[in-house]
């Protein structure tokens, strides 16, 4: 029995037995996106979310634990002014300004982190260095912060103020002008910068919760299966005359009953 678009089918209990060229007749262009469904595909998932949610706090919380080397920032401060003592000139503000921009690269150039490197004895190169510094300015202001990250936090502070010394008599010897002064050296620090464990394991269940939502979505999205009259009407438009009983249900149910 064949049946066309506009035509009616015959449901038999919970199989519907619909021409799989008609089925192939489906619309793919005009997928729809039923919230409900949606929802009640996740509520019949909701053992798995909160498997996967768990999964994923455990996994990234204990990654952030016990992989991940704790790191700690050592923070030296160093004033910028110009070879002019009057400090309260406008001339001479502007001038400080910009030199900060250029002590910031100078700061981290070749030359003054190999010095670093070579008088501290450190089993890095230049490059590593340079990743571990960080010189900031703040706004209007002329003092540079000098951060260095390390996993050993007393090997942080001795970098640091190494960098901040050995900047300030490489720029006074290079530039001739009144070097930077240190005004504040680094500490020993007592916390750790990173890795943040509580905010990885949150994203890593966050990360779960999304994989989980989504894969759902696309199943129901590309779900073309018949389930219900509803969906002969939807998919194929055609009308349900009438739904005859699953006998073999019914004669489970009876036997129960017996």
């Amino acid at each position: 029995m064949n049946f066309r678009k506009g035509e009616t089918a015959v449901s038999t209990g919970s199989s519907f037995y619909i021409p799989l060229e008609m089925v192939n007749n489906i619309n793919e262009e005009e997928i729809q996106l039923d919230i409900f469904e949606v929802l009640y595909a996740l509520k019949k998932r909701f053992f798995l979310l909160l498997f996967s949610t768990i999964l994923g706090f455990g996994i990234f919380g204990a990654y952030s634990y016990f992989i991940l080397s704790p790191q700690y920032t050592s923070t030296a401060m160093l004033y910028v002014f110009s070879k002019e003592t009057t400090l309260t000139s406008l001339a001479d503000l502007q001038i400080g300004s910009q030199l900060t921009k250029d002590y910031k690269i100078i700061i981290s150039s070749r030359p003054v982190l190999q010095k670093v490197i070579n008088t501290l004895d450190l089993k890095i190169d230049y490059k590593e260095l340079k990743k571990k510094l960080t010189v900031d300015n703040p706004n209007d202001t002329r003092i540079l912060s000098l951060s260095i990250v390390d996993e050993d936090p007393a090997m942080a502070k001795k970098i640091v103020d190494e960098v901040a010394n050995t900047a300030s008599d490489y720029i006074g010897d290079l530039m001739e002008m009144v070097p930077p002064k240190l005004i504040e050296d680094g500490e020993v620090p007592i916390h750790k910068t990173s890795p943040h464990t509580v905010l990885n394991a949150v994203i890593g269940a966050v990360l779960a919760v999304v994989i989980v939502v989504g894969v759902t979505v696309l199943q129901v999205i590309f779900d073309e299966s018949i389930k219900t009259e509803d969906d002969i009407a939807r998919y194929l438009d055609i009308t349900v005359l009438a739904v005859l009983p699953d006998t073999d249900e019914d004669e489970k149910l009876n036997r129960r009953k017996t």
